[in-house]
């Protein structure tokens, strides 16, 4: 795989690093076209992930991507398709298909073919994988947002890597996962604004069966809107300047505690 530029700290005309593990541990940073993928081989998952979506030139095409290892890294190091086989659980994209396809046409379907990458994957119960109603809903939202404004947004994601997840065929399953989508406010004062928002899965999974994975009925996962800060001490990443720009925690906020969505009407942005 040809190395690309990756994740564009400038891209909103405000400075803004990936955010990254806020420990030393050992990661991985992979770059491909609009998108970056900081990888935790002991864990065999991503601890950050940034894409950059530039909304008016996001191009609407069609699937063409097959899933495959990132020949960068040992395959032992990636959550590969053993993991997947014979279960409920989904290749969840972390940096979602359509976000990176901005452009021209041959730049928008190179960037797209290159998020199925087993770096760029995570194991997800497939009915909240699938749900338009909150976190699917949610990424179209965000999306749609970028696109109507007319607008650019950087978007960071990945699954919360917490010691006691459940153990399966060799890694373990993530039970929450963050995102935190921000974007540039053009004033002067205050000119990032950020967004964050993490799903808890931990009532969908159930890794004792012999089978191996099953899910609960749909409804058994939250989606919720939390402090920029509170996502930094639960993923245990320093997203920098994003817990400052937080729409939730600024000072003309209506509301500062965590937030469950129940629609998309519930979102702040």
């Amino acid at each position: 795989m040809t190395d690309y530029p990756g994740y564009d700290e400038a891209f909103l005309g405000i400075p803004l690093p990936l955010p990254r593990p806020a420990d030393a541990r050992p990661a991985r940073e992979l770059t491909y076209p609009h998108f970056s993928v900081t990888l935790d081989p002991a864990r065999r998952l991503a601890v950050v992930t940034g894409v950059n979506i530039d909304g008016p030139t996001v191009q609407d095409l069609p699937r063409t991507g097959t899933w495959d290892y990132d020949p960068r890294v040992p395959e032992d190091e990636q959550t590969g398709p053993g993991v997947y086989a014979d279960n409920d659980l989904d290749r969840g994209h972390l940096v979602r298909r359509r976000d990176p396809g901005w452009g021209d046409a041959a730049t928008a379907k190179r960037a797209t073919d290159a998020t199925f990458v087993f770096t760029n994957a995570a194991p997800q119960a497939a009915r909240f994988n699938q749900s338009k109603e909150l976190w699917l809903g949610l990424e179209d939202h965000v999306l749609a947002y970028a696109q109507t404004q007319g607008s650019r947004i950087s978007v960071f994601t990945a699954p919360v890597l917490a010691c006691d997840d459940p153990p399966y065929r060799g890694i373990r399953i993530p039970r929450r996962f963050w995102k935190v989508a921000a974007w540039a406010t053009g004033v002067a004062s205050a000119p990032l604004a950020a967004a964050g928002f993490v799903l808890d899965q931990s009532h969908l999974i159930d890794t004792t069966l012999a089978k191996g994975v099953t899910v609960v009925p749909l409804g058994g996962f939250r989606t919720f809107q939390v402090p920029v800060g509170d996502i930094a001490v639960l993923a245990g990443i320093d997203v920098g300047a994003l817990a400052a720009a937080d729409v939730l925690t600024a000072p003309t906020a209506a509301a500062r505690a965590p937030r469950e969505l129940n629609s998309l009407a519930d979102v702040i942005l």
